[in-house]
């Protein structure tokens, strides 16, 4: 068959693409990247004014008690001991805002994990160095990073406050010195113990509705429902049953931090467990939350 003489020509036209030649930065470097970028849509930045709201505005009602307390502090006779004023006392502040914290990872949670699967851009991160543990361990980081600023610094702020509302600043500190461990240990387990449950029930449901109201019923859900059992059942069995309950643990991790014990009324209290156990049972979770997130991304289909 003769080719027609008349058919089109191809043409080729430079429009100015040129081969990547710089330096590869490898596998740690995309971590870093994610955990970075992810940090930052963790409080909205560099996304619209309403994705800051939520975060932004929990985070602030989460620093309230610290500032209440330091106004106090700074109003209050120089010879009353910061220690001395009642509210808000360090192994009782994450109790105070505990709900905060649940509704904070509710409203982050769901936009670190499930923008990337209903916009369907898994593929691009896990067609690189990025493994897909990797890219989980990014965003429990971030996550946890961002819990921290909620629960770690307004502790901070509070102790530093008190210490100079103290009469003698060196003195306080050789007293008080204690907390700064106590805080930065309950604060890292507690934001870690949050982070990996909302993550995994954010994982599963991309959609933001469903995820946000998952998380936030899995929280109280299960206060409640291990309360109601503990006042039930044998105290010998159900004083275990709270360990199932994320806000016990937390509040049992906390007291047993800043070595204080519980309120003689409350359910802590009855149960008389090691302080320890809850501790113990916060690193366990946190531990199996991430082992079900790494499968969870193992099996998705990008």
């Amino acid at each position: 068959m003769t080719p027609v003489a008349d058919a089109p020509a191809g043409a080729i036209y430079d429009i100015g693409y040129q081969r990547y030649e710089g330096a590869r930065l490898g596998r740690r470097h995309a971590i870093w990247a994610l955990y970075i970028h992810s940090l930052r849509s963790v409080f909205g930045i560099g996304r619209s004014l309403s994705s800051k709201v939520g975060p932004m505005g929990l985070a602030v009602i989460a620093f309230i008690p610290a500032i209440v307390r330091l106004g106090i502090s700074a109003i209050v006779p120089e010879e009353i001991a910061p220690e001395e004023i009642g509210l808000f006392r360090p192994e009782g502040y994450y109790v105070m805002i505990e709900i905060v914290l649940a509704i904070f990872c509710a409203v982050v949670a769901p936009e670190l994990v499930g923008r990337d699967q209903r916009t369907q851009t898994l593929t691009l991160y896990f067609s690189r160095a990025l493994r897909r543990q990797d890219y989980a361990l990014a965003k429990f980081a971030a996550l946890t990073t961002g819990m921290l600023a909620i629960t770690a610094i307004p502790q901070i702020m509070m102790f530093t406050g008190n210490s100079l509302a103290a009469n003698n600043f060196f003195d306080y500190l050789q007293d008080k010195w204690t907390d700064l461990p106590a805080i930065l240990g309950s604060a890292i387990l507690l934001s870690c113990l949050i982070s990996s449950i909302s993550l995994v029930i954010a994982a599963q449901m991309p959609r933001r509705a469903y995820s946000t109201v998952g998380i936030i019923a899995a929280f109280l859900l299960t206060s409640i429902i291990a309360a109601s059992i503990f006042e039930v059942v044998d105290q010998n069995i159900g004083r275990f049953v709270l360990l199932f309950s994320p806000f016990e643990v937390l509040e049992g991790l906390t007291l047993w931090f800043f070595d204080v014990a519980p309120d003689p009324d409350s359910q802590l209290a009855v149960a008389n467990l090691p302080g320890a156990v809850y501790a113990i049972d916060a690193v366990l979770v946190t531990l199996l939350m991430l082992a079900l997130l790494f499968r969870r991304y193992e099996k998705i289909s990008p």
